[in-house]
């Protein structure tokens, strides 16, 4: 099964997988407590939105 994006490619991104994960999950709850508060529903899970904007780029250590 691939992958996509490859981790390789994200870690290169961030830096580090430790950085990588943590970024990805801080994110993630983010998303998550937005939603609740909006009450909404988005058709993809959290940590694959944030996994997206750290390979686009939209997302990155600060």
């Amino acid at each position: 099964m691939m992958l996509y994006p490859p981790v390789g490619d994200l870690v290169d991104k961030v830096g580090s997988s430790y950085l990588l994960v943590n970024l990805i999950a801080e994110r993630a709850r983010n998303i998550v407590d937005a939603m609740d508060f909006e009450d909404s529903h988005i058709e993809k899970k959290p940590v694959s939105i944030a996994i997206e904007e750290v390979f686009s780029g939209k997302l990155s250590i600060k």
